[in-house]
Parts: C-alpha cells; structure tokens; sequence
C-alpha cells in the first residue's frame, strides 16, 4: 500500500509541473503577443513616416538642383556677354567685365587654362579645397560641379569654375563665388513632417562633410547613401524617425508572428485549463480509465507514434551590397562576404544599363587566374545579359587582354574580373564603358543604381566565347623586335601573365627563363605584387644564378611591370619612366608625359632634357588615363609600375607590352652597353619603396584631411592634388591615402643618404603631431 501511495504521488507531481509550465509558457507567449502588436503598430506608423521623409528629399533634391540651375544660367549669361577672344592678354579686362556683369557674386577670379598658377601655388594661403576644385574642372565633362567653401566663421559660400572660351579647349578658367543663403533658405523652408534631411557634400575620398539639417532633432537613423543634387557635389541624406523596432520592418511578418504568438499562448492556456480539469480525477481512477480505453489490441508498451513535422521554406534572402567595395579605381572585395555571385550579377546589370543609356550593345568580359574568377565572370555576364547587353567572353586572360579585345572587337566595353595584387581571397572588377575606365563618381553611381534598383531586366543580350590570346600576341611582336637577344627571367608570381608574357617575350627575339608562371590562385610562392621588394627576392636569386641579363616581374593581372638587373638591383618604374620618356620622345618630340606624385623628383628634368612636356598628376591608373585623353599625352607611368603607351599603342596600361618595349629599347642601344650600363644613365638619388602605415576603413582618408590643414613644412613647396607631397632643392617626401586599401602610402627620395633622413624626421614630426599613436616604417 504504501508502495502503491507512492507511484500515486509521483504522477502527481508531475502533471504538478506540466500545468505550472503551460501556464508560464501562456503567459510568456501572451506577452509577446502584445509585444508584438505594439511592434506591428510601430513599424505600420515607420513606413508611413519613411514614405514621407522620402517624398521631402526628393522636393529637396529638386529644390536645390533648380536653384542651382538659376544661378549657373545666370552666370552663362553674364559669360556669354563678355569678349573672350582676347585671353590671356586681356585677363584685367574680362575680369573687369566680368565683375561688373554679376553684381551678386562675393569675389571672381581667373586663372590660366592650364592652371599652372594653381599647380604651383601654395596652398596653405591659396586654399586645399580651392585648389583641388580649381584642378577637377577639367576632367569634368559638361558643367564643372557646385561646391560650397567656408572664407571665415560662418561665412559659407557657393563656389563655381566655369571655362571662358570654347568649352573643349577653355581660354581661361573663372573662380566664381556666390551667397550661399539662397541655397540654405531653400533647403530651410522645406516642410519636414517626418524625420530629417541632411544637405552634405561629397569629397575626392569618398567621405561627406555636413552642410545643413532640417527636421526632427531625435532621428537618428541616416540612411547611408544620400540623393545627389543635379549640377553640384551636393547630396541629401534621409535621417529616418527614430523608433524602438526590434523585428523585421514588414507590418504583414509583424502582425503574423503578434497572431501566432496569440493562438500559442491561447492553445497553452487551454490545455493548462483541462489539466486542472483532469487533476481533479482521483489518480487510481483515472489510471484505471486510461488503461480501459486503450484498445484490446495494442500492448501496453507500445511506443507512440510520431510523425515528421512539415518544414516551411525558407524566405529568399535579400542580397545586400556592401558599398565599401565600390572603390576609386574598381570594385573590389572579399570573395563569400563582401563580394559574391548575386552581387556580381547586380553589377553587370548596373553597367548594362548604363551602356544603353550611351547607347552601347556589346562589352567584353575576362578574368585572371583567382579561384572565384569563373563563377564571378558568369555571373557578370548573366547580370549584363539580364540587362540586354550582348557579352563576348575572352576566358581567363591578363586585364590589358581584355583591354586590346575592347579595341580588337570595337565595343568600347570591358570588364576585367581580377583582384589585381590583392590576397587570394580578393577579387574585383575594372571596367571600361565608351573607352573610359570608371573611376570614383562613376562608380560610386554603378552603386546607387544598385540601391535604388534603377536596372534594366529585359534579359536579351547574347553570349559567345572568343579566344584572342594569339592575336594580341600577334599585335605585339609584329610591331616589338629586339635586335639582339636578351636572356631573361620572368617572374609571374603565379598569376595570369604566365599563361602569356612568356610567349610575348619569346615572339619578339629574347630567351625566357620562366620563374612561378603557372597559373595557380593559391599563389602558393609569394605575393604577385612587384611593388613590394620582398616579392623580387627570388627573381633576384634566379637571375644571378642563371646569369640572365634582366630580371622581369609581372602582378596578378599583368597591367604592372618590375624590373630587376644582373647585379639584383631593384630598379624602380619612374627610372624606368626615364627610358621610354627618352624612346617616345626621340620620334615624338614635344610630347607631354605624364607621371604620379610618386615618382622621383629627378623624372621630370629629364623630359625636359629629352624635350618633352612633363606633368604631375594624381595616382590611380583610371585617373592617368583620364589625363592623358584630355592632354593628348603620348606616354605617361606611375611609381607602382603601371605604363601608359599612346605611342604605337592604345593609351591603357599594359605590362606585358611595356617589358616588350624596353627590351626593344635595351637590346637595340646603338652603343652595346648592358643593361644596367643603360640604366645607369637614369639619375638617382636615395630613395625608399613605399612605406605602408595601415588603418581602419576611412581612416586614412580622414586623416589626411587634418594633415592638409595643419602640417608645416617651411619653404617647401606643396603639391596636394593627391595626399601631400613637399619638395624640397634636395629631395622630397609624399604621403597620401590609397584608394584600394584602408593605408597611408609615404615614399621618400633625396640626393643623399643625410637629406633623406632629414626629410623623414621632418615628415615624421608632421605626421606624430597630427597622430602620436601611428606606428611609422621608418
């Protein structure tokens, strides 16, 4: 009996538990239940208040860019009524003439049409900000862009540069500055019932300096990219209501999950309530009645039957696309993360559409040797195909392959998939629409068609594979010979220019000793960046041990060249610059060269010497070939190993081609010398690589920012079109933002060892001062 009390009990208290469960497990889904009907009105309200904010951007953006369209067509007029013909010599009269023309503006001013004087002025009185709109004029095509400028506290001023004199070939360029009050009453009396605006204005590095708000102090959530204003850098941001909305912002998931939460806890409170009901039933009854009402037929023991519960299909997921790979020169990011295949096929519908708003059909598309690179080139293509773009394949290839195709096949269009000297892990996409390589706002709009989903979707274009390998080989030996054979190492780094430098070379007469040329995306023997001295050691070992008479290394996807000489030494591309100067200008004389910021400040006497036009310009290879289609430059190179060749060739960057060109020039030397006799000739000085200080993603932008305004560095002269670069009689130092990875990029060179450290302690001073924690190179 008492045994019998026990099992009793046992049961009870169980079932004891099992109703204290259901209760709380009631009570807690009830709960959430009203949570989330509370959540349900919250997010109903936000979208209402979302549609809003946005209708008021929009009037804002429309707003503003007619205001600005006033005050510029008010300014053509004034131009158009004054006689230009007479510039430069009648500069006093036509500003003169200009001023008494527009009584309104706060200060004009004219500059050359070349802008030397801004070239060379300093900018610590004549203004970063001035001068950098002044020398992005232009390359601007149509109306160079509004901007606003600070003169003092508080006085804010719209600023334009407007061409005088026919507008492909300007006699003089006009500074013009204007109230900004027109443009901030606008923006002002702008009703705001939902959230807020912000007016911004976008900058060269890709960051957005606050201008003015408008609206509900207490919205906190910005959205990331704002609508830009026509005719000006200008943009506006949505600063969304804030409110406390923790689930999915759709009011239909919302106000399901508020009904299931409501059955659920409902079912429970039912069940806890027949629990009762049943507990009321003495134990020893209600076993016996339990046992009764089994069927005779099944055992005791038997185990209950469980059957499979259905899963509901996942919802498709949305791809977001992360904004940070849209990047000055291409775009570019981590594979599987930041970059992947849906986001691959967004983009080419972005540059679909774009080719058919010019009025562009076909495109070329290859890729280089990385592991992602066919699924991300398919996935491209299906995205221009998507958009009714006809693709012509070129399979994996070196990116100045896919270049010559474009020219090859007359599109006009290519995208190179490659991740260019990146990890393994990296990929990315340099493309080319109408002959122009996009660079930084044209990419920047690939994005916001992207966000906004202003893509074409008709699904027509075609797709055929073309091999054009052994035509662009062809180009190039038909037109390079050497005259006497060189012996060489090529050092691939296991990029794509293995599968083709090596027969370029061996078709215009030299002896090829291959080093890591097979095409592997692991890059299992050492970065395929020839920038980095580290990378050149085992091209140095092999040349000195096979006794080759130059040693030539290609990057990742063969648009860099690296050269090294029997003796192991490094020569660095702006000596090399000096050599092509010289070839290019014995059949072109006159010929403007252009050269980045990081070159030796030796470079651009020697043009002069060779008779030649030299001229700075900002590093990034879409940006120098911007320049060169705007001066009609015939070569131009920068300090990381791109070259330019107009001359005989098609104005991109090229290292393939460019190997075949100075082997023409070292082997037909009409005196004999070797190689590095000939480089010897090519002065230089003391010099370091690139120094590399890494930082966070947009830190270095923001921190060059503060280093324009408050670096000091005497007498020198500085040259900010692109970081800061100070030159002094006997050297100089330059540091500046990358524009493909989140580091300050600083280089210095001097005549001799004792100046060189003299400029970097000088730098060195400058920079610890902006930032004391920087963990400098050197």
């Amino acid at each position: 009996m008492a045994m019998n009390g026990a099992r009793a009990r046992l049961p009870g208290l169980q079932d004891q538990w099992w109703r204290l469960l259901m209760l709380a497990g009631g009570t807690l889904l009830l709960a959430l239940a009203a949570f989330c009907a509370w959540q349900t009105w919250l997010i109903a309200g936000q979208g209402s208040a979302i549609e809003q904010i946005h209708a008021a951007q929009g009037e804002a953006v429309q707003a503003l860019g007619e205001e600005i369209a006033k005050e510029r067509s008010e300014i053509d007029k004034a131009i158009a009524g004054v006689d230009v013909s007479g510039l430069p010599a009648s500069s006093a009269q036509v500003l003169a003439a200009l001023k008494q023309r527009l009584p309104q503006a706060l200060d004009v001013e004219l500059y050359s049409a070349g802008l030397d004087e801004v070239l060379h002025a300093n900018y610590r009185e004549f203004g970063y900000a001035k001068a950098a709109q002044l020398m992005a004029a232009p390359d601007v095509e149509g109306p160079p862009p509004v901007e606003a400028k600070l003169r003092g506290l508080g006085d804010r001023r719209m600023t334009l540069v407007e061409p005088l004199g026919p507008a492909q070939k300007p006699l003089a360029w006009a500074w013009i500055e204007l109230p900004f009050a027109p443009i901030a009453q606008r923006f002002n009396d702008l009703p705001v019932s939902a959230g807020r605006l912000q007016l911004q204005q976008s900058t060269d590095h890709g960051e957005n300096l606050p201008l003015l708000a408008h609206g509900s102090a207490s919205s906190v959530d910005a959205e990331p990219v704002g609508k830009p204003v026509p005719g000006s850098h200008f943009n506006i941001v949505a600063v969304l209501p804030g409110a406390y909305i923790v689930l999915p912002q759709s009011w239909p998931w919302a106000a399901l999950l508020t009904l299931v939460c409501l059955a659920g806890g409902s079912a429970l409170f039912w069940l806890f309530t027949r629990a009762s009901v049943r507990s009321t039933v003495p134990v020893e009854e209600e076993s016996l009645d339990m046992k009764e009402s089994q069927p005779k037929s099944q055992p005791e023991t038997a185990e209950p039957v469980v059957r499979p519960v259905a899963k509901l299909a996942p919802a498709p997921a949305k791809t977001d696309v992360d904004p940070a790979i849209f990047r000055a020169y291409d775009v570019r990011g981590v594979v599987g993360t930041s970059l992947t295949a849906d986001v691959a096929k967004l983009l080419g519908q972005s540059i679909g559409t774009v080719m058919r708003e010019k009025g562009l059909h076909e495109i070329v598309v290859g890729r280089d040797g990385r592991l992602s690179g066919p699924e991300l080139a398919g996935a491209l293509s299906d995205g221009l195909r998507a958009a009714g773009i006809d693709v012509i394949d070129i399979g994996a290839v070196p990116t100045p392959v896919v270049y010559y195709a474009a020219y090859r096949f007359n599109t006009g269009c290519g995208v190179a998939v490659t991740g260019s000297h990146n990890p393994p892990d990296y990929n990315g996409f340099k493309i080319v629409v109408g002959g122009e390589t996009l660079s930084e706002g044209a990419i920047q709009d690939l994005y916001q068609r992207i966000a906004t989903n202003a893509l074409d979707s008709d699904g027509k274009g075609s797709l055929r594979h073309i091999d054009v390998v052994p035509d662009y080989i062809e180009r190039i030996t038909s037109d390079v010979q050497t005259e006497r054979r060189l012996k060489l190492v090529v050092d691939c780094g296991n990029g794509i220019p293995g599968a083709v430098a090596p027969q370029v070379l061996e078709g215009i007469g030299c002896e090829v000793i291959p080093l890591y040329c097979e095409v592997d995306g692991h890059f299992p023997n050492h970065h395929p960046d020839p920038s980095d001295p580290h990378n050149l050691q085992d091209l140095i070992l092999s040349v000195k041990q096979t006794g080759a008479d130059l040693g030539l290394a290609f990057d990742g996807d063969g648009d860099r060249l690296g050269v090294v000489t029997r003796s192991g030494e490094i020569i660095f591309p702006d000596r090399t610059l000096m050599l092509f100067a010289r070839d290019v200008l014995s059949r072109q004389p006159g010929a403007t060269i252009i050269y980045d910021v990081k070159c030796t400040g030796h470079l651009k006497g020697q043009i002069l010497d060779a008779g030649g036009s030299p001229l700075m310009w900002r590093t990034g290879h879409s940006l120098i070939k911007a320049k060169m289609r705007e001066t009609g430059a015939e070569l131009a190179g920068e300090m990381s190993g791109h070259f330019f060749f107009k001359e005989r060739w098609y104005g991109f960057d090229d290292g393939i081609y460019a190997g075949a060109r100075l082997l023409e020039i070292l082997a037909g030397d009409i005196e004999g010398r070797t190689p590095e006799e000939i480089f010897a000739t090519c002065p230089k000085g003391v010099s370091t690589p690139e120094l590399k200080v890494e930082m966070a993603e947009g830190e270095h932008y923001r921190f060059i920012e503060t280093f324009r305004e408050r670096a000091d560095f005497g007498n020198a002269t500085l040259v900010t079109i692109d970081g800061v670069r100070a030159d002094w009689p006997d050297g100089w130092g330059l540091v500046r933002p990358s524009n493909t990875t989140p580091i300050l990029v600083l280089r210095f060179d001097a005549d001799n060892a004792q100046a060189l450290r003299r400029i970097q302690e000088t730098f060195r001073a400058q920079l610890l001062a902006v930032d004391p924690s920087l963990k400098l190179p050197f």
